[in-house]
């Protein structure tokens, strides 16, 4: 494993595109389910145990050399929205980009022919953790902690909430954050023996929902 490799996948400023949403921040700051750090944090809580551990796990088993085709299926299964599928899978196609010039890999070659129109954000993550030198778990920490950061940065755009807050809303989601992560990288485990029928479907409707209605909203600041 590479540390270094971890932070340069998981820092923020990586060119993979997910400067552009806000992991339905936007729409839960509209709606008043969002509006200081308290509600921000009970927010990136509720999304880190559901959509963040589904990402998580999906990304350790890419990571693990399970069938990207098999997870890409398992990813849009776990996705119900039209608009995160496609949310989604643009992010995957900018990851990808920026992963084929970042660490060349016949893997991520193999992904990119296979899949012209994107693979779901988390597959593409797995296997870029995994042409990176990295394993199951490094993927499921950058996929959880990729679920709560984002949305943190968008709200002190969308809010102008302190970035010494938001910062310290994700300090405090810490150890829960390593904890999916772990959950997250047993599951791929299993999975390999077991098929991704056993990888984690947490849902969170609300933000399936909101999703649907942030996509057609005339005016936005954030792509999702």
């Amino acid at each position: 494993m590479s540390l270094a490799a971890l932070l340069v996948l998981a820092d923020g400023r990586f060119p993979a595109g997910g400067h552009a949403h806000s992991g339905g921040a936007e729409a839960a700051c509209k709606a008043g389910r969002i509006h200081d750090a308290a509600t921000l944090e009970d927010f990136c809580r509720g999304r880190l145990h559901t959509a963040g551990l589904t990402a998580a796990a999906l990304a350790a088993a890419a990571a693990l050399g399970l069938d990207p085709a098999e997870l890409d299926a398992a990813a849009d299964a776990r996705t119900p929205s039209p608009a995160l599928r496609t949310a989604a899978r643009r992010l995957g196609r900018q990851l990808l980009r920026a992963a084929r010039a970042t660490w060349p890999d016949p893997g991520l070659e193999a992904l990119a022919a296979a899949f012209p129109r994107g693979a779901h954000q988390p597959v593409v993550l797995g296997l870029t953790a995994r042409a990176a030198g990295l394993g199951p778990l490094d993927a499921a920490h950058v996929a959880a902690y990729e679920s709560i950061g984002g949305p943190a940065t968008a709200t002190v755009r969308l809010l102008g909430l302190d970035p010494f807050e938001a910062s310290g809303v994700l300090a405090r989601l810490a150890p829960e954050l390593d904890a999916v992560a772990a959950r997250a990288a047993e599951a791929a485990h299993r999975a390999r023996s077991d098929g991704t029928d056993c990888l984690p479907a947490a849902s969170s409707p609300l933000l399936e929902i909101a999703a649907e209605a942030h996509a057609d909203w005339p005016v936005r600041l954030f792509a999702s």
